[in-house]
Formats: C-alpha cells, sequence, structure tokens
C-alpha cells in the first residue's frame, strides 16, 4: 500500500546524513524472517491470523510491516525537518515495537539478537568469529536436534510415545549422561588452562534465566575442588540498586533483568580489589525491603578463585580492565530442539518457553512470586537476554547445553490441568499486553500437546535422581541451592 512519508534523511552512528531509504527496513525485516524459517512460524490464530490472509507471502508480510514502520516514524514531526532526522537506533527501536505489535515474537528476537550482536562487534566486545548472527540455528543447536533425533524425540508426538511406552527413565538416563560429561569437560578445560600456565582467578557461569546456572555451578565446583581448586563465591544479587531507584511500569512491575539494574561499577571497582588482594566492603542487598541493609568484609585469598553465577556475567563493562587470560567463562542455555506436533509442519517449539515455565515453577515455589506475574514479567526477561546474554555467547570457553528432552514431561503435572498455570480469566485484565497473551496461548497449546508425566513420577528418585538439574526447579534436590534456601 502507499504510504506517504516525509522524512528525508537517516542519521547515522557517526552522526552523518544519508537519504532515507525504506528498501532498507523492508530488506532487514525479510531476512530477520527468514532467518527463523519464515513468518509463519509466529502464526497465531486470533493475534495475527488476518496478517497473514491479506498478505500471503513472507515478502508481501514484510512490504507491510515496512509501510508500518515508516507511518510509526512519520508521527514525530520532528523527522520532517532534514537536519533533525531519525536515527539508526531509533528506527531499528520502531522495527522490534512493529514486529512485536504484530505478535512477531520469534522474528523481532532473530532482529533483535543480529542488532546487538552487531553492537557488541562495533564496540570491539566479541570479533565476527564471535558474533552468532541471531543466536538461532547455530551448531550447537544443530547438534542437539541431531541428539533428539536419534533417540527418538525431535518431535513432541516422538517424545510422547516414549512416555507411553516407559522409557522415561532411559531417556533421563542418557540426558543425563550428555549433560554429566560436558560438565567434565568444562573441568577440564579450567584444569588445562591452569596447566598451561593461565593464572585463572575466575569462573564466570552466565546464560538466560531458568537455564541451570545455579545447580551447574554446584557441580562444576564439586569436580575442581577435587582436584584441588578453592573457591571463593560472590553473590552479585546483592549490587542491585535499591527499589526507589527501579520505577515500575504500568502494571507495577519492575525491570530486574537489565545489567543496568546493578551498580555495574561498582562490581568492576570490587572485582579489581579482590583480584589485587584487597579486601572489600561488599553490600547485603534485603529483596523484602528493596535496599541494601549493610555490609560485609569480603577478601579473595591468594590460592583462590573467584567464582560467579550471574545472567549477565559476560557483559563487558563488569569485566573492563581484567585480563582475559585470568577468566574462564561458561555459557549455559536450555535449548532443548524439539518440533511440534509430528513434525510435519517444520515449526520448531521455542525452548525459550520452557525456561519460562521452569521460572514460573521456581518463583512460586521459593519466591512467593504468582505464577501470572512471572508471565508478565517475561518481556523484560527477553530483553535482557537479547541485549546482553546471547549475543555474547561466543565470548564463552565452554557451553553447556541444560536443556533436557524430557522437561516438558516432567513439568506438565505442576501446570495443568489442575496446577499453577493461570486461567484464562486471570490474563484477561491484560488482553492488550500482547506479549503476555501471545506466549500464554502458545504455552497452553503445548502443554496441551504434551504426554505429562504423574506427580508420583516426577518426586520418584530413582527416575529422576536427587542432584538432577531439573530438581533446581520442581523441587526434592539433594544438592544445596543457594537461591532455593
Amino acid at each position: 500500500m502507499a504510504v506517504q512519508n516525509r522524512i528525508r534523511k537517516v542519521q547515522k552512528r557517526d552522526r552523518s546524513l544519508v537519504p532515507f531509504d525504506q528498501g532498507r527496513i523492508y530488506s532487514a525485516i525479510l531476512r530477520a524472517a527468514r532467518s527463523v524459517g519464515g513468518f509463519s512460524l509466529d502464526y497465531l490464530g486470533g493475534v495475527n491470523d488476518q496478517l497473514f490472509d491479506a498478505y500471503g507471502s513472507d515478502e508481501e508480510i514484510a512490504r507491510f510491516l515496512s509501510d508500518v514502520v515508516v507511518i510509526v516514524l512519520n508521527r514525530d514531526p520532528r523527522h520532517w525537518i532534514a537536519n533533525f532526522p531519525p536515527t539508526i537506533e531509533e528506527i531499528q527501536d520502531t522495527v522490534i515495537h512493529v514486529l512485536r505489535s504484530y505478535g512477531f515474537v520469534t522474528v523481532a528476537d532473530a532482529y533483535e539478537c543480529w542488532r546487538w550482536g552487531k553492537h557488541w562487534v562495533r564496540a570491539g566486545a566479541i570479533t565476527m568469529d564471535q558474533f552468532v548472527g541471531n543466536g538461532y540455528p547455530t551448531p550447537f543447536h544443530e547438534k542437539i536436534l541431531e541428539w533428539n533425533r536419534a533417540h527418538g524425540c525431535d518431535t513432541v508426538e516422538g517424545l510422547n510415545e516414549l512416555v507411553r511406552a516407559g522409557r522415561m527413565k532411559w531417556l533421563v538416563e542418557e540426558a543425563t549422561e550428555v549433560y554429566e560429561r560436558s560438565l567434565d569437560e568444562a573441568a577440564r578445560k579450567v584444569l588445562e588452562r591452569i596447566d598451561r600456565g593461565d593464572e585463572i582467578r575466575m569462573i564466570w557461569i552466565s546464560g538466560p534465566s531458568s537455564s541451570g546456572k545455579t545447580t551447574t555451578t554446584v557441580k562444576l565446583t564439586s569436580r575442581l575442588e577435587r582436584e584441588g581448586l578453592r573457591f571463593l563465591m560472590l553473590n552479585l544479587d546483592d549490587y542491585f540498586w535499591p527499589l526507589v531507584e527501579h520505577p515500575t511500569d504500568w502494571i507495577n512491575d519492575r525491570n530486574f533483568e537489565t545489567p543496568e539494574a546493578l551498580d555495574i561499577q561498582l562490581i568492576n571497582k570490587h572485582l579489581k580489589m579482590l583480584l589485587e588482594g584487597k579486601t572489600i566492603e561488599k553490600p547485603i542487598y534485603d529483596f523484602k525491603v528493596g535496599e541494601h541493609v549493610g555490609t560485609k568484609r569480603v577478601r579473595l585469598e591468594p590460592d583462590q578463585i573467584l567464582l560467579l553465577d550471574c545472567l549477565h556475567g559476560f557483559y563487558p563493562p563488569l569485566t573492563e580492565g581484567i585480563e582475559r587470560s585470568m577468566m574462564f567463562r561458561i555459557y549455559i542455555e536450555a535449548c532443548n530442539m524439539m518440533y511440534e506436533g509430528d513434525g510435519s509442519t517444520g515449526r520448531l517449539t521455542q525452548f525459550t518457553d520452557v525456561r519460562l515455565l521452569r521460572r514460573m515453577l521456581r518463583d512460586a515455589k521459593h519466591r512467593n512470586h504468582p505464577p501470572l506475574q512471572t508471565l508478565l514479567h517475561w518481556h523484560y526477561v527477553r530483553a535482557g537476554e537479547l541485549f546482553s546474554i546471547i549475543p555474547l555467547m561466543g565470548l564463552a570457553d565452554h557451553t553447556i547445553n541444560g536443556g533436557m528432552p524430557f522437561d516438558l514431561p516432567v513439568l506438565k503435572p505442576y501446570f495443568v490441568p489442575d496446577g499453577i498455570w493461570p486461567k484464562a480469566e486471570e490474563l484477561a485484565p491484560y488482553e492488550a499486553f500482547l506479549d503476555a497473551r501471545i506466549r500464554y496461548q502458545r504455552v497452553s497449546t503445548l502443554l496441551d500437546s504434551v504426554e505429562g508425566l504423574t506427580m508420583w513420577e516426577t518426586q520418584d528418585h530413582t527416575l529422576i535422581p536427587g542432584d538432577h538439574l531439573v530438581r533446581e526447579f520442581i523441587g526434592g534436590s539433594t544438592l544445596k541451592i543457594p537461591h532455593n534456601e
């Protein structure tokens, strides 16, 4: 369709002005869609089905969306003035807003991950060799899909057949062996670096929310302690800014998922002081009152390694000025590659939805957060991941998959039919909150399609060992999980 455009110029990052070209917006949107298999991956009845009916091809949908971007940009009359045009960043923000406003969540995620990845390349934080593009697909993901295919659980229907056939114990054992071997390999890499003469003083374990960082940290530490290494764990949650500096949004929620929610400068200062052998006054944060309530004297002994389990552990400002050779970085993501149904649609289930379920269960069990609150908050989680976590995964010295092919059958009895999954009427007052509505509809459909275990089976330690990663979320762990204490 023809749209009116009064914008003549665009301001580049170096502040130079170039002609406005809608074709570049169109191409960027189309590339993002094609990188995940097309817009159809985000098709949802009642959300964007009419758009698919009106514009049948990816090219036509991309053209329509680029028109909407132009319309939104033209709403600001300042942009009509040739020497006050929209910046590249403003245009990219608008593209993401338009994609999400029409329900193209997966395409928006791909665009945003690519955008911030290129940002970190320009900033010199990562190289092009470490650039992960849209975050998917990668050889890491393809390897997981290949394993699932070999074990008959690369589709939801295949997984259901394994549940019905009573083969869950076999699948748990096979998948757990892969995870434990990856931990062994991580420990071996650390020891090899030390043997080569690297003075490793810090180990970072980073990755998206609810990917299994804490259990992985506990298990890896145990392996390395058996080899004679000593550790000091620093809880970076104590560096959150007070609640008064976290304003609430329109649904009375706060964004704790961005690295800026932490006092980055103080963390960086304290890390340097610890590495220099100095004593720091580490803040103590009380989440019940939302402020610092004191300090604790902390010192890193010469033979100790600083251990840090942190969402944003790869965020460059955290470790600015610290030698790369002093750090070992582990990236963990709960990614389990599985096609919906019998695989005939070619659409993969979203492993981010499994992390949502994990976090929802953990929040309800250990943080007294209502499940609906976790769902409404998830857009903040994803925004933080796509800015300072996923695009930086290329910095990792070792990558671990914390996702399990049996996650969905194990999680299902805790959510439906009589579990904690929010009822439709609970979400009704937030009908206009499209992100939550999309995730609710998608996860509800996914849970309905999965053959779940019984609650009794999930609590059976002969089926799921007490030290298993998934017990960090479903409970019954025989390991000490700090944030669950």
